[in-house]
């Protein structure tokens, strides 16, 4: 049940820097033309929302999401987005995440690839797949800065 005294000054300015976050991804997005700009500002939140420190695993998000988008590229080349299709594209960019020592990677990877394989659009793929990886990679950009300069306090997850 809700309860005011959660209502901290601490958690209000929590969720005001997860507000900034956001919203500079959106605006930075919208101001790039970006064409599916929500997408920067869902990956700033999982970035400053994280439970693992965003600048410990920051370069190997950046990685997945362009090995999600690559595989995600590939697979809707030559195959139609099907269960097999699916299933065989996340297992390989699992495999290649930890083949390459990159298990903080896996999620971004796994998240482009669905994106660009599972949603339907008109276009080439790899176009597609950059786009993709230009506006997931905003909001990483966007998460960290925000992270950097403000801080989560000692004991709150970031």
């Amino acid at each position: 049940m809700a309860n005011a005294s959660n209502l901290t000054p601490e958690t209000l300015l929590d969720t005001a820097r997860t507000t900034t976050a956001a919203v500079a991804a959106m605006l930075l997005a919208r101001i790039l033309k970006l064409p599916e700009f929500y997408w920067a500002p869902i990956s700033a939140v999982v970035i400053i929302e994280s439970t693992v420190d965003p600048r410990t695993v920051a370069w190997q998000r950046f990685v997945g999401t362009a090995l999600g988008a690559v595989v995600g590229a590939l697979a809707a080349m030559f195959f139609t987005a099907n269960a097999w299709a699916y299933g065989a594209g996340v297992f390989l960019c699992g495999a290649l995440c930890r083949l390459l020592r990159l298990r903080g990677a896996l999620r971004f990877a796994v998240i482009t690839f669905s994106i660009v394989l599972l949603i339907s659009r008109a276009g080439p793929r790899w176009i597609v797949a950059g786009h993709r990886f230009v506006e997931v990679s905003l909001g990483i950009a966007v998460g960290l800065a925000v992270a950097e300069a403000w801080p989560a306090r000692a004991g709150q997850q970031s």
